[in-house]
């Protein structure tokens, strides 16, 4: 090839390869298996190929199917979470039973495997095997509720009950049973009949008795009997005994036991009671079963204010305000029958109309047929513990600023909420708040302002809310609150009456300002059937609003987290690529326009993960720029392309290498130093170091901005405006700037000439560039017509795939040997 004249421009395959695998390469592999198959992308997680059992299965075309992520056909928490952990890096199988669900919304039972498949070429992705398991658990199922309506029928006896052949051989028994006799484990676990007759022998207090019975029952098999035996720990047992009878004849014996203890306890709890009624500081009261007052004692005559004679016979609502009418209330019936006692809490009256809160304890006791005999209450003031529990309850549940719940009490009020809508099958909504940029009210006016100003959004939003729903501070500027019985429409509604509040500006000390907040919303129960996943979904939700720029609302889609994950995944994977050196830098050359020779190349970033294969720096640069990992990352590649870039001017190569520097890394204090010690300890000269520099680090502080350019200019080093045209420039501060270059973005160059917008701002870029003696270099140039359009409009120089894409550095020379380079740059 002549000296001037351009290589033949490269294939797209030239490029960087992705990092997933064709997906049609699999497609007539996986189409002929019997179960249904997806393949998922590593990164991404969405589906990028499945197979015709898959379209049958879900009843879902590949159309339907294919770019959708994968976490969107999640029926279960399980599958949730397991992505989940596939994005965070935590796993990457799983083989377990799970459901799907069909557009129709019926569920099919499936068994599922989950695992990484790993291609020659270095591209990964996840294979999903699927087989359906409907039919088998359907007749699995069958058998199952055969099995547990024969058990439950056993079980859902109040006596203990055992069941034996005609020889006596135990057939089965419940738990009553077990729990009544005290069986130990030993003889649960596993079959010895003799063992458990053993026990029962020996647990009885009168054992010759028992024995005898127990053979003359044996005898006679059609024997029906009832007896009574007292146990040596004092439980007392009325056993039953009746013969089990199959087509007229008799197969064996039921044997049920009932405890008896508890009623014979009643009634000496009674002639307890009596003896201490006079005794007793609480008061207490004997009613009959119509409750009807036949005794009080001296402490019950002292709280009521009337003498035992006076209460003799009255209906006890007159005296005590335990319900409405002559009859007592439902609730207070229903736990005496079932339980033999009530208790709860009352407001009673003083004769002089003081009401003060009192503790009832309400027992029932039995006769000799088991039929409510007496009601003895027991009446305790509760006026001194009742301040003092309003006074904890203050203290432990309100957040001691605002006066708000704090996360205790709503935790309690969450959780109330789960149980309601999980009973009702109705939904709530949970609202994260964030007040945005209230740290500068902190850093700027102090703590105690930043306080009142807190007060201040915690009354606004009260005022937005029904009084049903609870708000809650969890500390710093984060609010939470719980809007019950509510759907989206009710949480945008009141998610936008907060914005209209906060828009409203706020007036403390005669000082006028406004604030604004990022809202996110979770609803249970398709945003999470837990209280924390509630709470963090909705962080997820706001974290995204304060992402879009603040002031705003957002509810909380699956995805956010599957993004989160993928964040933390992709900033664990770049910390660790650093140090175990997986970056690598390749090089675009940069060619005079009007020469066709290479004047230059810029150094671009590139990394290939063992986990997630190839990832472009539009994937992870933005990550590493939010978490301040492009410090470190970019220090590296400003090393590595001087290192590279003194290695070819040793060996007579000299090029401009132009370097990409974050506002980041460019406003960190240290970093003039750090270019200067690096250009002090090469043999580069500063000159062929060129810095690429966005016009958003222009425009912040602009003074001390314009310190660092001249320092670095100071230095020798070259300055460019990387993507010009893009951010927000100014032209009164550009004439202020030491600097050399300006690039064209490529969103410019891709559509012209046939673009007019694009072309005219290629031409005014150019004029701009020439009227301020500075050289202009155009980047994305990909065919002869752009070229020539650019050399046309007076451009300097290019880079792209006309010339060649970023090559490594062996590749490079090559290149440099074919085209040749350019005379020096002034």
């Amino acid at each position: 090839m002549s000296r001037g004249q351009l290589p033949p421009a490269p294939t797209q395959a030239a490029s960087d390869s992705g990092h997933v695998a064709d997906p049609e390469h699999w497609l007539s592999l996986i189409d002929g298996l019997a179960e249904a198959v997806w393949l998922v992308d590593p990164v991404e997680l969405r589906i990028l190929a499945v197979n015709r059992m898959a379209e049958d299965l879900l009843g879902m075309t590949r159309g339907q199917l294919i770019g959708q992520p994968v976490i969107d056909l999640a029926c279960t928490p399980e599958d949730v979470f397991f992505w989940e952990d596939v994005a965070a890096g935590r796993t990457d199988s799983l083989l377990s039973e799970t459901v799907l669900r069909r557009p129709d919304q019926t569920l099919i039972r499936v068994l599922r495997r989950v695992s990484r498949a790993q291609c020659a070429s270095g591209a990964a992705l996840y294979v999903v095997g699927i087989i359906d398991q409907s039919e088998r658990h359907r007749v699995e199922s069958e058998l199952e509720k055969l099995v547990a309506e024969l058990r439950a029928t056993l079980e859902s006896s109040a006596d203990g009950i055992l069941v034996t052949d005609l020889n006596g051989g135990i057939r089965g028994f419940n738990q009553r049973f077990a729990e009544l006799w005290e069986l130990p484990e030993s003889l649960l676990t596993e079959r010895n009949d003799a063992g458990i007759y053993d026990w029962m022998a020996r647990m009885v207090s009168d054992a010759g008795e028992y024995a005898a019975r127990i053979h003359a029952i044996s005898a006679n098999p059609l024997l029906e009997a009832t007896d009574v035996l007292v146990l040596r720990h004092g439980q007392v047992l009325e056993r039953v005994t009746l013969p089990q009878y199959a087509q007229g004849c008799p197969i064996g014996r039921v044997y049920s036991f009932r405890d008896m203890t508890r009623r014979l306890a009643d009634e000496k709890g009674l002639r307890l009671a009596a003896r201490v009624f006079e005794a007793s500081l609480d008061a207490i009261f004997v009613t009959d079963p119509a409750f009807c007052i036949e005794a009080v004692n001296p402490a019950c005559e002292r709280m009521i204010g009337h003498r035992s004679a006076e209460l003799a016979g009255q209906i006890l609502t007159r005296s005590l305000h335990l319900w409405i009418g002559d009859q007592p209330h439902q609730a207070i019936q229903e736990a005496l029958a079932r339980d033999g006692l009530w208790q709860g809490e009352i407001l009673q009256r003083r004769t002089d109309g003081l009401a003060f809160p009192c503790l009832v304890s309400l027992v029932r006791v039995l006769d000799a047929e088991g039929a409510p005999f007496h009601y003895v209450g027991f009446v305790k003031d509760l006026s001194e513990a009742a301040a003092a529990r309003q006074r904890i309850e203050q203290l432990a549940y309100t957040d001691a600023l605002t006066g708000l719940p704090n996360r205790i009490r709503l935790t309690e009020r969450l959780e109330f909420a789960i149980d309601l809508a999980s009973r009702e099958r109705s939904s709530f909504a949970v609202l994260f708040i964030d007040i945005d940029r209230f740290k500068q009210i902190n850093d700027s006016l102090g703590h105690i302002f930043g306080d009142r100003v807190l007060i201040e959004v915690a009354q606004r939003i009260t005022g937005c809310l029904r009084r049903v729903d609870t708000v809650a501070r969890l500390g710093g500027d984060e609010f939470v609150l719980l809007l019950h019985q509510a759907n989206s429409l009710g949480a945008e509604q009141t998610a936008r009456r907060l914005l209209e509040a906060m828009a409203q500006p706020c007036v403390i000390d005669g000082m006028k300002f406004s604030l604004t907040l990022s809202i996110g919303v979770a609803l249970y129960p398709e945003d999470g059937e837990t209280l924390d996943d509630l709470i963090k979904n909705a962080d997820s939700a706001m974290y995204h609003v304060k992402e879009r720029g603040r002031g705003d609302f957002s509810f909380y889609q699956r995805q956010m987290n599957i993004d989160l994950l993928t964040r933390m995944k992709i900033d664990h994977a770049m910390r660790e690529a650093l140090t175990e050196q997986r970056f690598r830098l390749v090089y675009q050359p940069q060619i005079d326009l009007r020469s066709g020779r290479l004047i230059g190349a810029e150094a671009l970033l590139r990394w290939k993960d063992p986990q997630m294969g190839e990832l472009s720096p539009g994937q992870f640069i933005p990550i590493a720029e939010e978490t301040g990992f492009i410090v470190a990352l970019g220090g590296w590649v400003l090393r590595e392309a001087i290192r590279q870039s003194t290695e070819w001017h040793t060996q007579g190569i000299g090029l401009t290498m132009s370097v990409n520097v974050s506002a980041v890394q460019f406003h960190q204090a240290n970093f003039i130093e750090s270019v200067s010690n690096l250009l002090r300890d090469s043999d580069l000269p500063p000159g062929r170091l060129e810095l690429e520099l966005t016009e958003s680090i222009l425009v912040q502080n602009i003074e001390e901005t314009l310190i660092r350019l001249d320092a670095l200019v100071a230095l020798g080093v070259r300055l460019a405006i990387d993507d010009f045209g893009t951010g927000y420039s100014s032209l009164a501060y550009l004439k202020r700037f030491p600097i050399h270059r300006l690039k064209i973005d490529r969103s410019f160059v891709r559509d012209i000439p046939d673009d007019e917008s694009d072309a005219a701002i290629a031409t005014a870029v150019i004029n701009l560039a020439r009227a301020l003696n500075l050289r202009v270099i155009a980047e994305g140039v990909e065919n002869a017509v752009q070229r020539q359009f650019l050399l046309d409009a007076g451009c300097d120089e290019f880079q792209g795939y006309l010339c060649s894409p970023a090559l490594a550095p062996g590749d490079f020379l090559p290149l440099v040997q074919g085209i040749g380079l350019a005379d020096a740059l002034d």
